[in-house]
């Protein structure tokens, strides 16, 4: 279940590991993106950490709508956008529910059709489809998180800016996914895998 304090924990964990890795996440992009992938990202976790301050969530329906908000309206390129639509659909369901396994299929629904993505793309859905499996069978592991971002290494692009560079970008992990990783490895820590 995620509840507001469990959500908090979550983006804190997250935010804070996208500022100590946004060098990190700029040069893995850099070989088959715009090399800016940690520096927006870090934008928007300031922002996030900003919105959160400014007003404490009353619910977790508030909490996950503001963290889209800061995502879509401070974080450039397809990052903020895809972000924000995970995190906006999240909001939506959890109207409805606060089971992490929802809340999560419902971000990776609001991605893929945002995206148009599927897996084997070399794509942030590679990290977000065995995740959400995983966790609806309440199995989550840091392992299957690192073993779904480093499956994208071997992977030739086909969607996004990425694809731009074709086979070049066989051999590169892809940034998105990486910052996913990220994401639910916060997750794991914040207690709210299942």
């Amino acid at each position: 279940m995620l509840t507001t304090d469990i959500i908090l924990t979550w983006i804190h964990n997250f935010d804070k590991k996208i500022s100590e890795k946004k060098d990190y996440l700029s040069e893995l992009d850099t070989p088959i993106g715009d090399g800016d992938h940690g520096n927006n990202l870090a934008r928007g976790a300031e922002a996030i950490e900003a919105a959160l301050n400014k007003e404490t969530p009353a619910d977790a329906t508030a909490a996950l709508r503001a963290i889209a908000m800061a995502l879509v309206s401070k974080v450039g390129g397809a990052s903020g956008a895809l972000y924000g639509t995970a995190f906006l659909e999240m909001a939506k369901t959890s109207r409805d529910t606060t089971k992490t396994a929802d809340l999560l299929a419902a971000g990776l629904a609001g991605l893929q059709k945002r995206g148009g993505a599927t897996t084997g793309e070399k794509t942030m859905i590679d990290v977000w489809a065995p995740v959400v499996i995983a966790t609806k069978g309440g199995q989550l592991t840091q392992k299957i998180i690192d073993d779904a971002v480093a499956a994208t290494k071997p992977m030739r692009a086909t969607k996004g800016r990425a694809s731009y560079v074709g086979d070049s970008s066989i051999g590169h992990l892809d940034p998105g996914a990486v910052s996913s990783g990220y994401l639910f490895t916060s997750l794991l820590e914040a207690g709210a895998a299942k």
